[in-house]
């Protein structure tokens, strides 16, 4: 494990600690929620190596890699206008083609009619506070209004091997971006405590490279402690030579979620 994920931890439980110790006066939430979210995937990759350019490699038209659903974990805690979440998710990728194109990936050669099994692995970290800025109760049944900062911390891999004669190669790529970002989320509810609705959406660009994300879903509780979420997810990364590494990756789907808190 990585030192920026155990700074992302510590620093978690360290304000878990924190808000444990807040008034008892104060509103006070914590909970987990799980995800399934299925998104396309739409992803052009470039790799150079030692100054020779790489091909822009089409994940799912050149190498073969089709959708697959990405898993994920919350933990969260709250004090009134304070909201402070860590998410894991992870994806694993997989195709076999035989590529109708030369493609060059870190410096080597993959010729045309050569099979190539490929891999891209993605884990994503998300530490985020927000604070509500705006918290009307007597708008239908509440509404907020807040601001986000968030750290995503990303580790991707893409991975492709070769045994055709002439193109014997098995070659992998790792890159690890730490992302800041900043953003806005809201809340509104729609039924009491039945039926709420939320929001939010953050983004960066620096140098070139962007990222955004953004999310919006309707929950219902059905019972005490107990929230069913049906939602839609975009999530887009801009590469612009980070290690040698280019690259635009897409995700955009249907997610389903479920929360236990209290």
């Amino acid at each position: 494990m990585s030192k920026r994920i155990l700074m992302g931890i510590f620093l978690i439980v360290g304000c878990a600690i924190l808000l444990g110790f807040a008034p008892a006066a104060k509103a006070f939430e914590i909970g987990a929620r799980a995800y399934y979210w299925y998104p396309a995937l739409n992803a052009d990759v470039r790799v150079d190596m030692d100054l020779i350019p790489g091909t822009d490699i089409d994940l799912d038209g050149d190498l073969g890699i089709g959708d697959e659903g990405i898993p994920s974990v919350e933990a969260f805690l709250g004090t009134d206008r304070h909201h402070l979440s860590l998410m894991y998710s992870a994806v694993d990728y997989d195709g076999t083609s035989t590529i109708g194109r030369d493609i060059t990936f870190m410096g080597k050669k993959y010729a045309a009619n050569a099979v190539v099994n490929s891999d891209f692995k993605l884990w994503m970290l998300d530490l985020e506070y927000q604070i509500d800025l705006l918290n009307m109760e007597n708008i239908l049944a509440g509404f907020s209004l807040g601001v986000i900062g968030k750290i995503k911390y990303i580790d991707a891999e893409v991975k492709l091997v070769s045994n055709t004669a002439g193109s014997v190669h098995n070659l992998t790529e790792d890159v690890s971006i730490p992302i800041p970002m900043v953003g806005v989320g809201a809340h509104i509810g729609l039924l009491a405590n039945i039926l709420e609705a939320r929001a939010k959406v953050t983004g960066i660009g620096y140098s070139g490279s962007m990222f955004y994300d953004a999310m919006a879903d309707i929950s219902f509780t059905p019972f005490p402690f107990l929230d069913i979420h049906g939602g839609y997810r975009i999530m887009k990364l801009e590469i612009d030579d980070i290690s040698d590494v280019y690259g635009e990756i897409e995700f955009s789907g249907p997610y389903v979620a479920l929360t236990v808190g209290f």
